[in-house]
C-alpha cells in the first residue's frame, strides 16, 4: 500500500510504516494541483497542520482509505467530504499532550512572573528588577474551558500547586471533574469570573471560533489568559486590547488564527502577552510519539482492524475488538442477504443483538450491517461512510439489545423495510468462530455466510429440491450445501444453496419457469 507523507513527521513513523511492508513517498510543502497528482494513487495520506484536506483531495483519491494527522487539531481535514468518500480521518491526540499540557503550564508561569520580558531586558543589559512584579498561583483559581486530555493533565499539575480548579465544559459529568478536583461550573461567564487564569483546551469549531471576545474578557479582570489549544478561539483583536488597556494582567499565546502570525498583529505590540510559535508539541518525544501513532492506525486501517482515535468512524477498545471481529464479516453478509432478497427500495434498517454480543460495543458492527445493506443498492458504501449514507438519503437506523436469547449464545439480526414488507436475515457464531445465518425471514437455515448462494421460494412439493439440483448440474454448477426449511407440509418453502460459482442470469430464468419456484435470488458474498 502506497502512504504520501506532505507534512514532515518524525522518522520512527516512517520507519514503522517501511518495516509493515508499505511503500512511503514524502512530499513536502505541496499543495494545489501537485498535490491531487500525488495523492491520485495514495491509499494513504500523513498531515500535519500544513496540508490543506480539502473536498477536492478527496475526490482526486479513489483508492484513499484513511488521512492521518499527526497531532490533535483536524481544522485543516475536511471531515464531511472524507466521511462521503468513505475515508477515515484519525488523529494523535495522546502523543503531544504531555508536551502540550507542560507547555501550559511553563506559558501559565512565563506570564505570571514576566520571565520574557525580564530576560530580554537583562540580555540588553538592563537590571530591571523593580519593573517586574510578578503573581504566585498558590491559592489562585485556575479556569479549565474544556477539561478533555490536555486539560486535565493542566489540571493535575497546577492542582498540585495549590491552585483552586473550576472547570466549563458542556460535555464531562460532575463525578469526572470531581476526579480533578474541580468544581464543574455550567456557564462559560462564571468560569471567567471566578478565575485568576484561565487556560483553553477546545478544538477549533463553528461554536467555538471567537468564543471569548470583548464581553468574555471583561469578566477576566486583571486576570490572564493562556491558550495553547488552538488559534482561532480567543478574539485576539479583543485580546490584545484588553491587556494593553489594564483590564487584564496578561496573556500567553501559542496559537493564532492566522500562522504564521503577522508581523501586524496588535498581539505582538503588547508588552504584557507573551508570545511562542505553535511550540506546545514541540518535544523529542512529542513528535516520536505522533509519527509512530499515526502510522500505527495507518497500519490497522490497511489490516481491517479498528482504528483507535477514528473521528469519523465507528471504533471500538483494543481489547474488545476480539470479540466482536467475527461479528463484522457475519452482520455485514446479513445485511446484505436482507437487502437482496427485499429489493431495492428501503426505508430502514434494525440490527438487533440477543445474548453475550448484546453486553458489547457494537458500533463497528452495527456500521458493518449497513454496509452489507447498501452494497446490493450500487452505492460506493464502506462502514466509514454508511451510517452517514443513512442519514442522507432518510433511512431510518434503529439498534436494539437484549441479553435474552432463546435458542444461540449470540445472535445478530439485521431487519430491512420497505415502508410495506420487512424481512429479516439473523446469524451467529457455532464455536465461537463458525459465522451461519441461521434465519431467513422466518426460516430456520444454516447457511454458510460467503462465497456464492442462491436462495430458492417454492411450492414444497415432491421434485422441486431435484429440479433445481438438475439445473444447476446441467449448467455446471456445483452444490457446496444446501438447507431446507418449510412453514407446512405442502405450503411454501424456503431453501439455500450455497455454491461453487456464480449463477448466470440465464440460469435463473430457466429455473423461474417452473411454477412450482416462485423466487430465485442469486447471491455472491465475500470469499473465504
Amino acid at each position: 500500500m502506497k502512504v504520501l507523507v506532505t507534512d514532515p513527521i518524525d522518522d520512527a513513523g516512517l520507519d514503522r510504516l517501511r518495516e509493515a511492508g508499505h511503500e512511503v513517498q514524502t512530499e513536502y510543502e505541496i499543495d494545489g494541483d501537485a498535490l491531487l497528482d500525488a495523492v491520485a494513487d495514495a491509499n494513504a495520506l500523513i498531515v500535519r497542520s500544513g496540508t490543506d484536506v480539502s473536498e477536492a483531495v478527496f475526490e482526486a483519491a479513489d483508492e484513499l482509505v484513511i488521512v492521518g494527522r499527526a497531532g490533535i487539531g483536524v481544522d485543516n481535514i475536511d471531515i464531511e467530504a472524507a466521511t462521503d468518500h468513505g475515508v477515515i480521518v484519525a488523529n494523535a491526540p495522546q502523543g503531544n499532550v504531555r508536551a502540550a499540557a507542560e507547555h501550559t503550564v511553563a506559558m501559565a508561569f512565563a506570564a505570571a512572573r514576566w520571565i520574557p520580558q525580564a530576560h530580554t531586558r537583562l540580555k540588553d543589559g538592563e537590571w530591571a528588577k523593580s519593573d517586574y512584579l510578578g503573581y504566585e498561583v498558590n491559592n489562585k483559581t485556575l479556569g479549565i474551558v474544556g477539561l478533555g486530555r490536555v486539560g486535565q493533565e493542566v489540571a493535575k499539575r497546577l492542582d498540585s500547586l495549590g491552585m483552586d480548579l473550576v472547570v466549563f465544559d458542556p460535555y464531562i459529568s460532575q463525578e469526572r471533574a470531581d476526579q480533578f478536583g474541580a468544581e464543574l461550573i455550567d456557564d462559560l461567564d462564571e468560569c471567567l469570573e471566578l478565575a485568576d487564569f484561565v487556560t483553553i483546551h477546545t478544538p477549533l469549531l463553528p461554536e467555538t471560533e471567537n468564543m471569548i471576545s470583548s464581553d468574555e474578557l471583561e469578566l477576566l479582570e486583571d486576570g490572564f489568559l493562556i491558550n495553547c489549544a488552538r488559534g482561532g478561539i480567543v478574539d485576539e483583536a479583543a485580546l490584545a486590547e484588553a491587556v494593553d488597556n489594564g483590564s487584564m494582567a496578561g496573556a500567553a499565546l501559542d496559537v493564532f488564527a492566522e500562522e504564521p502570525v503577522s508581523e501586524d498583529s496588535p498581539l505582538l505590540d503588547v508588552d504584557e502577552i507573551v508570545v511562542t510559535p505553535h511550540l506546545g508539541a514541540s518535544t523529542e518525544a512529542a513528535q516520536e510519539n505522533v509519527a509512530v501513532d499515526t502510522a500505527d492506525q495507518v497500519i490497522a486501517a490497511f489490516n481491517e482492524e479498528p482504528v483507535l482515535n477514528a473521528l469519523n468512524a465507528p471504533s471500538v477498545d483494543e481489547t474488545a475488538f476480539p470479540r466482536i471481529e467475527p461479528y463484522l464479516g457475519l452482520t455485514e453478509t446479513a445485511g446484505k442477504i436482507a437487502a437482496n432478497l427485499l429489493g431495492e427500495r428501503i426505508e430502514s434498517v434494525e440490527v438487533s443483538y440477543e445474548g453475550d454480543i448484546a453486553e458489547e460495543d457494537v458500533d463497528l458492527v452495527t456500521a458493518s450491517a449497513l454496509k452489507g445493506v447498501f452494497t446490493p443498492l450500487e452505492w460506493q458504501v464502506n462502514s466509514v461512510n454508511a451510517p452517514q449514507l443513512a442519514e442522507d438519503r432518510g433511512i431510518d437506523v434503529t439498534e436494539s439489545k437484549t441479553r435474552q436469547t432463546d435458542d444461540f449464545q449470540s445472535l445478530v439480526s439485521v431487519t430491512v423495510e420497505d415502508g410495506e414488507e420487512e424481512l429479516t436475515v439473523s446469524g451467529t457464531l457455532f464455536a465461537g468462530d463458525d459465522p451461519r445465518i441461521v434465519r431467513i425471514d422466518g426460516y430456520r437455515v444454516d447457511a454458510i455466510p460467503s462465497g456464492h448462494m442462491v436462495v430458492a421460494r417454492n411450492k414444497d412439493a415432491p421434485g422441486v429440491i431435484g429440479f433445481i439440483g438438475g439445473v444447476l448440474g446441467d449448467n455446471d454448477i456445483n452444490i457446496a450445501g444446501m438447507f431446507n426449511a418449510r412453514e407446512t407440509i405442502g405450503g411454501e418453502a424456503l431453501t439455500v444453496y450455497n455454491l461453487d460459482v456464480d449463477v448466470p442470469d440465464a440460469v435463473v430464468d430457466q429455473l423461474l419457469a417452473d411454477e412450482r419456484i416462485t423466487d430465485i435470488t442469486a447471491i455472491t458474498l465475500d470469499q473465504e
